[in-house]
């Protein structure tokens, strides 16, 4: 995970990225000054990250860039937190693998004029292949911390007083306390439980579970169909597993997908062989001699019916691990949700304790928690603060991606923007039918007006990589027509993205 250079961010009219005042991007001054000693002998920090996840592990090596002395606490053996553990990097790791298996097993590879021998899973060999990428990443932090002198402490991070934070054992006793000019809160979420159902992470999985099975299922029951769901669904389809998905809503994909694109994407999983139970709620699961027996229901007609496997996958979201953090004893206050309330500088309500990430408000992402991480610290240091939550993109690691960022179409109808569409078919771009993978398209939106963009949304090869330009053609308030005169590589599937905004903003395509 690459870090990001330092951001700085103005807000006025379109962002623009600048050095923080007095600050050299390249060498930072010491900003602590004077460090006081206290009796016990401990020196007072400048920071105290609780948290080494995307978001703590990027705020803690920027702080030290700039010159604070840092200390980052983790429970956890291995620094990175859910994503570099149990979740981002593992996952891809089997999807990318689970992918390789699929096209050596169907007859995507003799259409290629590719014929093979006979195809064996290796499934402990995969697993392993995951396990060195995770081992590698991981270490790789704890290296970044040794060489930007990022002091890390193994525990429970627990806040005592405004500035100071207990480093607690497994017990609950205290090993030690650290004295801080201030607190960032980094510690992510945790998989939301299903009332009723015990996750044991053999035959009644969480994520976590489903990243490390012994064995392909013969079927595999998913609890929701968002984008934890799918991914993990698809991993396991590949390998062989019959995948049922039952969701509540009438669409997969999850929140912020737009509906064109779900309908398009739900139809070719279902091509791949993914099953689907919408408008569905499961009411219960119980384990036999046999697996596990799922109750699901109509969420319109009622009717109730039984669903027999032997690996059920509960993915019906993450919520703020924010417990046990001390919160309280300094007087801030959980939100609804169980988030900590920040204002525009990430700070709570305690001037000298902040948050972000998952913990905080917002789309539970790691790239948004690195950003926040980033531009939190540099506000401490004395600099901008600014982030533009709608051009965070989102990002479903299925074939094809799915990826969006901005407004969806029922968004912008619903806030009565009056808007132009352009859409280009992956099936017309000349890359994507020379890799005969032409499956998706990209759908751009913007102002009838003024021509900006407002949204883009990508079904197809590289959709995760393209989003990327529509990421920061949002961020500096770029219009379909600036996309569209930007001369791309031949032949990119990027094309497609140039010429669904030339589509936006003229009303036609080249080649299509």
């Amino acid at each position: 995970m690459a870090l990001l250079p330092s951001l700085g961010r103005v807000s006025a009219g379109i962002s623009k990225v600048g050095h923080l005042p007095g600050l050299s991007r390249w060498t930072a001054p010491s900003l602590v000054g004077h460090r006081r000693q206290y009796s016990e002998g401990v020196e007072e920090q400048d920071l105290v990250v609780i948290g080494s996840g995307p978001g703590g592990y990027v705020a803690a090596i920027k702080a030290a860039q700039l010159g604070m002395k840092t200390v980052c606490i983790e429970k956890n053996v291995t620094l990175g937190g859910t994503c570099l553990n149990v979740g981002c990097i593992p996952s891809k790791a089997l999807l990318n693998n689970s992918h390789y298996y699929h096209l050596a097993t169907s007859n995507d590879f003799k259409n290629r004029g590719i014929d093979v021998g006979d195809i064996k899973l290796n499934l402990p060999k995969m697993m392993e292949q995951k396990s060195g990428a995770v081992k590698a990443l991981t270490n790789g932090i704890a290296h970044l911390f040794k060489q930007n002198k990022v002091t890390r402490l193994e525990g429970h991070g627990k806040i005592t007083t405004p500035n100071e934070v207990a480093v607690l054992h497994p017990d609950g006793k205290v090993k030690e306390v650290i004295k801080t000019k201030n607190i960032l809160i980094a510690t992510g979420s945790e998989v939301t439980p299903f009332p009723g159902l015990e996750i044991d992470e053999t035959t009644i999985v969480s994520s976590t579970g489903a990243l490390s099975l012994e064995k392909v299922p013969e079927h595999m029951v998913l609890i929701g169909a968002g984008v934890i769901g799918l991914e993990l669904g698809s991993v396991w389809q590949r390998l062989g597993a019959k995948v049922t998905a039952v969701e509540f809503l009438g669409h997969i994909g999850g929140l912020g997908i737009d509906m064109e694109i779900s309908k398009n994407f739900q139809r070719i999983l279902k091509k791949q062989g993914m099953e689907f139970m919408m408008n569905t709620k499961v009411m219960g699961a119980t384990k036999t001699e046999a697996g596990v027996t799922v109750t699901v229901e109509s969420v319109k007609a009622g009717k109730t019916e039984e669903l027999q496997c032997d690996t059920v996958l509960v993915c019906i979201g993450r919520r703020p691990y924010t417990q046990n953090l001390g919160l309280e004893d300094v007087g801030i206050e959980l939100d609804a949700r169980g988030r900590v309330p920040v204002n525009e500088r990430f700070a709570s309500k305690v001037p000298s304790v902040f948050a972000i990430g998952d913990c905080i408000h917002g789309p539970m992402l790691a790239h948004k928690a690195e950003d926040e991480g980033i531009i939190c610290v540099e506000g401490i240091a004395g600099g901008a603060v600014h982030i533009d939550y709608n051009c965070v993109p989102s990002v479903v690691y299925t074939h094809p991606e799915v990826a969006w960022v901005g407004k969806t179409e029922e968004q912008l109808k619903e806030e009565g923007v009056a808007y132009k569409v352009g859409k280009f078919p992956f099936a017309a771009n000349s890359r994507a039918k020379t890799n005969a993978d032409t499956d998706g398209l990209v759908k751009m939106l913007s102002d009838a007006k003024t021509d900006r963009i407002l949204g883009a949304h990508i079904m197809g090869p590289s959709a995760g990589e393209i989003i990327n330009e529509a990421a920061l053609a949002m961020e500096y308030g770029a219009s379909c027509e600036d996309v569209a005169r930007v001369c791309h590589a031949h032949p990119t599937v990027s094309e497609a993205f140039r010429e669904a905004n030339m589509a936006a903003y003229i009303g036609k395509a080249i080649n299509f």
